[in-house]
């Protein structure tokens, strides 16, 4: 079908002066495709000609599938693109003329997933043809082990792109967020007289302040020889300011004092990112990848990634690059995250300094109460235990609901998280305040 493409026919230039019944005939023509030309009436010419053939070329019914009413096909393979690495190289060049890089996107993950063309990804032309993005990665990763050495290295570029896209789009308010979480949590509330934040413990304390009786002007000049400030600068004291009586001043009395966390080279807080990397799960290993580098590069942060299927790898000493990291994991296989937890809990030494993250659908495979009992122990030690079912911009992840529910009734809830609330869980985690669950009324 032709929806998801139909939607940028919105944008194609048409002539100016063409009736309004032409042109609606026409965007139906090329939502329509090339079989409902003769009940549209509508012929298509110039750059619609050639939009319409890149269109039907993925989205079309030929090369021998049968075709449903309307000219649209049953999802056979099209005669117009077929496996053969030269066209589908032109195609490339077709769809990133004729349509936005969104829209380009979407194509080249329909072309992968209805026409078989992933193993062309493995010739360096084709690589160096596509629109970069998350999908692609996750598709590349999962070929990484049959790549040829002749493609690894455009395979790398490719995935190098789409990674520091990512870092410059997150790695700024991801620092900012989690600087503020930490210097907060950091914060002493019985503090040294010389680690006292004396701004925040006044504006804390405001509500205590006491206006003290005016002096007398006359006796204190006699007494000190002096004239008072305002006098001598012909300027108001601040408790004229303030609306008080003329020469009183005030004071406040702080009830509760603030003060800044001792310095410490150690880092103030421990993260483990425990990632699920089942073939369902790319999009968030690759976004867990590029946070695992930020948290990394934070040196108040000590971080840990560990990926795991029905083994466990931990790629903590590759988070210095996050394209390493990616080239580390292998996507697909089962799932074993009770074993993966066993390994995190193994590494946890402060537990109270230390946050948890689990990025999985929740589909175990190994043992469901061992499991359970497992996050059960570490909430129970200290740990901050937060469970995202993905981390991605895609919409509502499949999830095993009653792993989630259970996880809940724990007070771990399971939730989908974008990228860019990634930040602001992680700031709440650290503080140990509720976490911004979004549509929280619809969490398991």
């Amino acid at each position: 079908m032709r929806q998801k493409p139909g939607e940028t026919m919105e944008r194609t230039t048409t002539a100016p002066h063409a009736p309004p019944d032409a042109e609606r005939l026409r965007r139906w023509r090329m939502v329509l495709g090339a079989d409902s030309a003769d009940s549209t009436g509508r012929a298509l010419t110039g750059q619609d000609a050639a939009m319409d053939s890149a269109l039907n070329a993925l989205y079309g019914g030929g090369g021998g599938g049968a075709k449903k009413p309307n000219g649209r096909g049953t999802g056979g393979r099209s005669a117009g693109l077929g496996a053969s690495a030269p066209s589908v190289a032109r195609w490339l060049g077709d769809i990133r003329t004729y349509f936005p890089s969104s829209v380009v996107q979407v194509m080249q993950r329909d072309a992968i997933d209805r026409l078989g063309l992933a193993t062309l990804l493995l010739e360096p032309e084709m690589l160096e043809a596509v629109e970069p993005d998350v999908h692609l990665v996750g598709t590349l990763l999962s070929l990484s082990k049959a790549m040829p050495e002749t493609t690894k290295e455009t395979a790398r570029a490719v995935v190098r792109r789409v990674v520091e896209d990512l870092e410059a789009r997150l790695e700024s308010r991801t620092r900012t967020t989690l600087t503020g979480a930490l210097d907060r949590s950091a914060r002493i509330s019985r503090p040294r007289h010389r680690d006292i934040d004396w701004d925040r413990t006044i504006r804390a304390n405001l509500k205590n302040y006491l206006t003290l009786p005016a002096p007398d002007t006359a006796t204190t000049a006699e007494t000190t020889g002096t004239t008072t400030t305002a006098e001598t600068t012909g300027t108001t004291t601040t408790a004229e300011t303030t609306g008080t009586t003329t020469g009183a001043t005030g004071t406040v009395v702080p009830e509760r004092l603030i003060g800044y966390g001792r310095s410490s080279r150690s880092a103030k807080k421990d993260i483990v990112l425990c990632v699920d990397q089942s073939g369902s799960m790319a999009a968030s290993v690759v976004h867990a990848s590029v946070f695992g580098a930020v948290l990394a590069s934070m040196r108040t942060l000590s971080t840990r990634l560990v990926v795991f299927d029905t083994a466990v790898v931990d790629l903590t000493d590759q988070l210095d690059d996050p394209v390493d990291v990616l080239f580390g994991t292998q996507l697909g296989g089962g799932t074993d995250i009770n074993r993966a937890l066993a390994y995190c809990q193994s590494r946890i030494t402060r537990p109270a300094d230390t946050v948890v993250v689990l990025i999985s659908d929740l589909y175990e495979g190994g043992i469901r109460d061992e499991m359970l009992k497992r996050v059960a122990a570490m909430k129970d030690s200290g740990v901050q235990f937060v469970t995202l079912l993905a981390l991605s911009d895609e919409g509502a992840p499949a999830y095993d609901h009653e792993h989630a529910a259970a996880l809940g009734a724990l007070g771990a809830p399971a939730f989908a998280c974008t990228p860019d609330l990634f930040p602001d869980v992680m700031a709440a985690a650290i503080e140990k305040r509720p976490l911004p669950i979004p549509d929280k009324e619809h969490q398991p």
